[in-house]
């Protein structure tokens, strides 16, 4: 039991030291292995798998909260960094603008009003967070928001946070309903 204990504990070391060195990591503890990563996203919450803490899941994004933009350690992150982060806010692209790492998203509305109070309820989130997107109605129906964090030119993770809470609003109501095909009967 107790050799298969620490195989286990080796094993986990390992794939913690892996996961260390894709992220490009150095900083960071990663529980329980003598590891150290800067950029791997786990929760603080731990599981028990065999007597053995283990970490859990990586934290919601719309669960955190968004940090100041003046904090002076806040920078920029890498594209490959994004990327990581990019399957957690389904819906989103990720462009580049001028060299400016941006999230992009598009909606179609009911009518020009209710792009207006769909910008009301991201404004909303916004204004709880600390984080203003920019905001666009093109034409009459269309609504398109870019994140970035202006003040570090390019992404950060508050930019997701934002991301992750705007997907989390109720404004069906507010879009569009597509047209679908009518069912064809097999009889």
């Amino acid at each position: 039991m107790i050799r298969t204990l620490q195989a286990r504990l080796i094993s986990f070391t390992s794939l913690s030291q892996t996961l260390c060195r894709n992220n490009g990591s150095s900083n960071t503890h990663v529980a329980g292995t003598g590891v150290m990563c800067s950029n791997l996203a786990v929760s603080a919450k731990t599981n028990t798998h065999y007597g053995i803490k283990t970490l859990s899941s990586a934290a919601v994004l719309s669960t955190k909260k968004c940090v100041p933009c003046n904090t002076k350690d806040l920078r920029p992150m890498t594209e490959e960094a994004a990327n990581q982060l990019m399957p957690q806010v389904s819906g989103w692209d990720l462009v580049n603008d001028g060299g400016t790492l941006k999230l992009h998203r598009s909606w179609k509305v009911k009518t020009f009003t209710k792009g207006l109070e769909f910008f009301q309820e991201v404004a909303s989130v916004a204004e709880a967070e600390g984080h203003h997107p920019d905001l666009h109605l093109v034409g009459w129906n269309n609504v398109k928001i870019d994140i970035w964090t202006h003040s570090v030119g390019g992404l950060t993770e508050n930019d997701f946070i934002l991301a992750a809470k705007v997907n989390g609003l109720d404004v069906q109501d507010l879009l569009s309903k597509k047209l679908s095909k009518p069912a064809q009967s097999s009889g």
